[in-house]
């Protein structure tokens, strides 16, 4: 047998066991990144071909680009990437030391007025994007971008001159909210499960829920979709379930939610996994490309939160 320099995976999971059919589905079709994302969380592979393979996305100003989100097309930095890269990171443990220093540094250079971050930055203009993500001269703050850096920042106790004024827009932002939609509380859910201040993140996380239920942003009852409206602007079956809000059992999210409200949310999610062995991408899909390299991670997330909640996935 050749050399691959590859480490030595052990033995696949049981045959036709969900975990098993989402291997099958990984290697058909996933990128680099996402095939050994999927051996280290599943298979007990190492961190660091995870740490190599997000390398290849990473830019000489801190950032990340060449569609790492798969939305963003084209190699510049955007703030959504440095998400997605930071997220990466934080699940392999390597959310720290001279990487995420850069990553700090290009986060302060990429700010807004009032040290906040843009959703996407004008320079992404010329590459191809999703469309429902506008490229505005002058791109506002947003809760959206910011919300999951800070708290992820926050999550592995990174300190930085830039996190200051970052925090204090998001907990400006959070607090204000008064209408919303789903993926603006999933980013104000990801700050408020790792900042500082407990008491305060409690108080506004019961907030949110009350407000997602009062406004229906989360279906309790997956039997009855066809009842149940998508927010304006979301694609037919963009849907949003109680495991979105709470990835995990320990997220403040989890709280909203009552214990047979997430077992049917669980139970869809599980009998969600397709033919193929993947996950559905819920968005409107923009192009082929796009949509097969998010499949993947959609797979990952899936089997992350059924697994989190002692689901059994083979």
């Amino acid at each position: 047998m050749a050399e691959t320099g590859a480490s030595p995976l052990p033995p696949t999971p049981p045959a036709h066991s969900p975990l098993f059919r989402a291997e099958h589905f990984v290697w058909l079709t996933a990128r680099v990144l996402e095939q050994r994302r999927f051996a280290h969380h599943f298979l007990h592979g190492e961190a660091d071909p995870v740490e190599t393979a997000l390398d290849a996305y990473r830019n000489e100003d801190g950032g990340y680009g060449h569609a790492l989100e798969p939305d963003l097309r084209g190699p510049v930095s955007q703030p959504l990437h440095t998400e997605h890269a930071l997220r990466v990171l934080d699940a392999i443990g390597r959310c720290g030391g001279q990487r995420v220093e850069r990553v700090c540094r290009y986060l302060t250079s990429v700010s807004t007025a009032d040290g906040a971050l843009p959703t996407v930055r004008p320079g992404q203009r010329g590459y191809p994007t999703a469309p429902s993500i506008p490229i505005l001269d002058e791109p506002p703050s947003a809760l959206l971008a910011t919300g999951p850096v800070v708290g992820l920042l926050h999550r592995n106790e990174v300190w930085h001159a830039w996190l200051f004024r970052a925090t204090d827009f998001c907990w400006q932002a959070v607090e204000s909210l008064r209408e919303s939609h789903p993926y603006e509380i999933q980013a104000a859910v990801a700050f408020l499960d790792s900042a500082p201040d407990r008491p305060r993140a409690e108080a506004a996380a019961d907030r949110l829920g009350r407000l997602v239920r009062e406004t229906r942003l989360a279906v309790l009852n997956p039997g009855h979709l066809d009842s149940h409206p998508v927010p304006p602007g979301y694609a037919p079956g963009e849907h949003h379930f109680p495991h979105d809000y709470a990835r995990t059992p320990y997220s403040l999210a989890r709280a909203w939610f009552t214990d047979e409200e997430m077992e049917r949310s669980l139970d869809f999610l599980a009998a969600a996994q397709q033919e193929d062995g993947g996950w559905p991408m819920r968005r409107r899909p923009w192009t082929p490309g796009a949509a097969l390299e998010a499949r993947p991670m959609v797979t990952i997330e899936a089997l992350r939160t059924l697994r989190a909640y002692g689901r059994s996935i083979g």
